[in-house]
Order: structure tokens, then C-alpha cells, then sequence
């Protein structure tokens, strides 16, 4: 059975870090590009990072490079997400997920990230 599993998340202070890992079982993990999503109530699922398979290359959105670092380890099928700098407004759902191409494939569950003022 094909599994991402998110952990990670929680309460945390503005200003704070947070790191985030996606577990990743059932498929071949180092053929596969990464993206971290996120979830806000109301709102869109909007992109946060991406990966290439072999972790060579990171993308992020304008708003969140110098903040957020994507990293993987594929010897161990581990995906991460480092959060610095966090602001009431990073509070969502994190969702990790595999994509061939541009096209994601599989989801994990979610993980909840709360920021405090």
C-alpha cells in the first residue's frame, strides 16, 4: 500500500520553527518529485516547496524562499519541511506528496500547523 504520513506539525509561537516529515512507503520514493502543500480554513491548497527526485533542485513560492527549506532523504524514503520564521498566517494543514512530472499521484493525510501571535 502506497503511504505518505505527515508528522511534525503543532503549536508553535510567531517567530518560531517548526520542522515537518513526510514518511513515504510502497513506492520507489527516489524516482519521484516531492511538493509540500498547505491548507488554510477557506482557503485554496497552495504550494509551498518542491523537490527534484534526487533532491539536486528546490522550488518555493516568492513569499516563502528564506523562510522554508525542503530536504530529503532518500536512503531512508523521508521527505522535510524546515519552517523558520513562522507567522500566524503559515497556520494550515501541511500535506506532503509524490508527483511524476507536474502531475501529483499520491497524498498524505495532512498535518496540523499552528502559529501563535
Amino acid at each position: 500500500q502506497v503511504q505518505l504520513v505527515e508528522s511534525g506539525g503543532g503549536l508553535v509561537q510567531s517567530g518560531g520553527s517548526l520542522r515537518l516529515s513526510c514518511a513515504a512507503s510502497g513506492f520507489t520514493f527516489n524516482n519521484y518529485g516531492m511538493n509540500w502543500y498547505r491548507q488554510a480554513p477557506g482557503k485554496e491548497r497552495e504550494l509551498v516547496a518542491f523537490i527534484s527526485s534526487s533532491g539536486a533542485y528546490t522550488d518555493y513560492p516568492d513569499s516563502l524562499k528564506g523562510r522554508f527549506t525542503v530536504s530529503r532523504d532518500n536512503a531512508k524514503n523521508m521527505l522535510y519541511l524546515q519552517m523558520n520564521s513562522l507567522k500566524p498566517e503559515d497556520t494550515a494543514v501541511y500535506f506532503c506528496s509524490a508527483r511524476t512530472g507536474l502531475t501529483p499521484i499520491y497524498w498524505g493525510q495532512g498535518t496540523q500547523v499552528t502559529v501563535s501571535s
